[in-house]
């Protein structure tokens, strides 16, 4: 979407050459952009504040402030903002470090007209493919609000290399999302490797993810390439980061900010081109503080963070994912789909769920298998999930609950403000108010967590 009023999109081009500078200018218009110049960086970051632009474009090598770095401040204030490199003498380094700072695409000089635009339009998604979307919707279960945005978000992202943070609870479906964005993106035919940084065994993670040599320690009976060159070209999903020791954090900085990986044992570095998608169940803010987690790694992995909600935050997305492990498990099993009967699925929707999407996939896939009928009654999901009283709320709290969280969620959506909250709720400002006081929510609260 536009950044700013009209239809037409906005694009910065940054060039100390002034004669690339009015070409890629006339190129553009002819395209039916708007079309901002800046003639060095520094002067390209004042025009991003004062203009907010859809997409930019920089040349590489420029006099003082370079295109790269001029990339990395771009995405220190809007990871997303598209970013379309140029250059005359660009190294495959070069191009490499661009990629993946989160650069949409990088162009050798001379350029072709028709070839910026293309690289324009797939920049700004103008009648881009929905493969990406489609791979997405395919992968992730929902029909949420806060699920929506998430998705969202999600698609944002797919079409660059930038890295990106997952958080959220355990089972809440992390790898789910981080396999959806790889599935959506460039890299979609290449390799994705998830690896559990908390599984496996400190001695052992480094030559792992790295690699290493014949012989470099004992045991090594042959060369091991490890899951970053293994997966190079695609994409490696981090799990557990917050569980990486200290030592390792180091190494795995150095390969971030270099883009290559020495093996264990070896004295050679390997290049390698690889999107890092990390997670964690931790508060790794509360790491960092704690002298648990680098700093310097931290913000080099969190460029774009997403949130992972608990399923008890998207209650309404319950019924659609018991069908979906209702369906997965018959044509896993080659049986008869089966249902709950309406009581049972009322009570599934309203349970607390502290184990998320997986606990929800292991008791439907339980009820399955004990239920002797096609229908599978209440009184086999209390049996499964215990019956424990405490864990459940009544279907009316659960409605207010949702209701609760839809509110706050629209509020940091518009920055406290309730005239535009109670437009996207479908409410007069009035009853939004009512609803507001119903729940104990205060607006101005928000306006205060956004502006500090």
């Amino acid at each position: 979407m536009p950044r700013q009023g009209g239809n037409r999109h906005s694009i910065l081009v940054v060039d100390d050459d002034r004669d690339i500078l009015l070409l890629l200018k006339k190129w553009l218009e002819g395209g039916d952009f708007n079309v901002v110049t800046a003639e060095s960086a520094e002067d390209a970051l004042m025009e991003i504040a004062a203009s907010k632009p859809n997409l930019v474009i920089t040349d590489l090598f420029m006099g003082g402030m370079s295109g790269l770095d001029l990339l990395a401040r771009i995405h220190e204030d809007d990871p997303l903002l598209p970013v379309i490199m140029l250059s005359g003498q660009a190294r495959i380094p070069d191009a490499v470090k661009a990629t993946h700072l989160g650069s949409a695409a990088f162009l050798t000089k001379p350029v072709q007209k028709a070839e910026v635009l293309e690289h324009v339009e797939r920049a700004l998604r103008i009648n881009h493919d929905r493969s990406g979307e489609q791979a997405i919707q395919k992968n992730v279960i929902y029909r949420s609000r806060i699920m929506e945005e998430l998705v969202d978000l999600a698609l944002l992202v797919a079409d660059s290399n930038v890295t990106v943070f997952i958080s959220g609870a355990t089972g809440t479906g992390k790898e789910v999302i981080a396999r959806a964005i790889h599935d959506a993106s460039p890299r979609r035919d290449k390799p994705f490797i998830a690896v559990n940084c908390g599984a496996i065994p400190e001695q052992l993670l480094e030559s792992e993810l790295f690699g290493h040599e014949k012989g470099a320690f004992t045991g090594a009976a042959s060369r091991n390439e490890g899951l970053f060159q293994a997966a190079n070209g695609g994409t490696i999903f981090l799990d557990e980061i917050g569980d990486m020791p200290l030592t390792l954090q180091v190494k795995l900085l150095r390969v971030l900010q270099d883009f290559e990986v020495r093996p264990v044992g070896s004295t050679r570095s390997y290049p390698i081109d690889v999107r890092v998608i990390s997670a964690t169940h931790q508060d790794i803010d509360a790491a960092v503080r704690d002298g648990e987690f680098r700093e310097d790694l931290y913000y080099r992995l969190k460029v774009v963070p997403m949130h992972m909600p608990t399923l008890a935050e998207r209650r309404e997305d319950i019924p659609l994912l018991v069908t979906h492990f209702l369906g997965a498990y018959a044509q896993k099993n080659s049986k008869p789909v089966k249902r709950f009967a309406p009581e049972a699925m009322e009570y599934l929707t309203a349970a607390s769920w502290p184990g998320n999407i997986r606990q929800l996939m292991n008791v439907v896939d339980l009820c399955v298998t004990l239920s002797k009928t096609e229908t599978i009654p209440l009184s086999l999901v209390k049996k499964v999930l215990q019956d424990k009283p405490g864990d459940f709320i009544t279907l009316k709290e659960a409605k207010q609950e949702f209701e609760k969280n839809y509110l706050i969620g629209v509020l940091r959506v518009t920055n406290g403000h309730v005239a535009n909250a109670a437009k996207i709720a479908g409410r007069n400002r009035t009853e939004f108010y009512k609803l507001l006081s119903q729940h104990g929510i205060d607006p101005a609260g928000f306006r205060q967590a956004r502006s500090t």
